[in-house]
């Protein structure tokens, strides 16, 4: 039978803008009850209000995942007001685009795993026993970074890598409990997320470093992703050359390197 999303309880983060937004909407078209966390409460209000217009419940709980109180807040919420949970989707993150030897303000590397890994964490803690009561759904937004080195990513790729190892590791823990799990991995997605990304310094670049513009939009993206969180895939990797280069690495990893590096701007 055909997993559907209608009438399904879903607690989604990142979802102010870019592929959360994206998600939610598409989630929302499906009839599913969402409970909706970021940090930009204007812009997170304004998605719930987009549900809720296309006829489904949608509540905004504006969420710092890197702090676990208001994750376990956030879980806590999502449970009292939709009656239990059946799928987390976790995609909060940020981003960012420097050398690891020009990096001058170290902080940046904590700050980058306490969202992108930490904050899965979080979140995965406090909904675990909630999703095994329903037999859910976890589904976490990777990166193909998550999958290989990514020049001037060091610290983004690191994060996506710490969290490929937790849900791969708790994987193997909830055989036989009924959850699915599904890693999702694209490449270069047009959200400008590296617009609130870091540079070396720790500031924020006034203009998007990378040009985005052949990358995947956000609604296809989240197309893809729910299609595999749908088949209960292990795994997405959203671009064929993605998945010829996991293939080819162990082979030539001296030629996937130099894609990579060409891939931003790198002689």
């Amino acid at each position: 039978m055909s997993y559907s999303f209608n009438e399904k309880r879903i607690v989604l983060t990142g979802a102010s803008s870019g592929i959360g937004e994206a998600l939610a909407c598409q989630l929302a078209a499906e009839g599913a009850r969402l409970v909706l966390a970021a940090r930009t409460v204007d812009k997170l209000e304004q998605v719930a209000q987009r549900c809720k217009e296309a006829g489904t419940a949608a509540l905004a709980v504006p969420t710092d995942v890197s702090q676990e109180d208001q994750c376990n807040e956030l879980v806590s919420i999502a449970v009292d007001q939709l009656g239990g949970l059946d799928g987390i989707i976790l995609n909060a993150g940020i981003s960012m685009w420097a050398r690891f030897d020009e990096v001058t303000d170290s902080s940046i590397f904590r700050q980058l795993m306490a969202v992108n890994y930490f904050g899965a964490l979080y979140c995965l803690r406090a909904a675990l026993p909630h999703l095994k009561e329903t037999r859910g759904r976890i589904a976490a937004m990777s990166s193909a970074a998550g999958k290989t080195g990514a020049p001037l990513h060091s610290g983004y790729a690191a994060s996506k890598h710490a969290l490929t190892g937790l849900l791969e590791s708790l994987r193997t823990e909830l055989v036989g409990s009924g959850i699915r799990i599904t890693l999702l991995y694209p490449e270069f997605v047009r959200t400008g997320i590296r617009l609130h990304g870091f540079q070396g310094d720790g500031s924020h670049p006034a203009s998007d470093p990378f040009d985005d513009s052949a990358g995947m939009s956000a609604e296809e993206t989240a197309r893809i992703a729910l299609r595999a969180i749908r088949k209960g895939k292990r795994e997405e990797l959203f671009i064929p050359l993605m998945k010829i280069g996991n293939l080819a690495r162990p082979f030539i990893p001296g030629v996937i390197d130099s894609i990579a590096r060409k891939k931003v701007g790198l002689a």
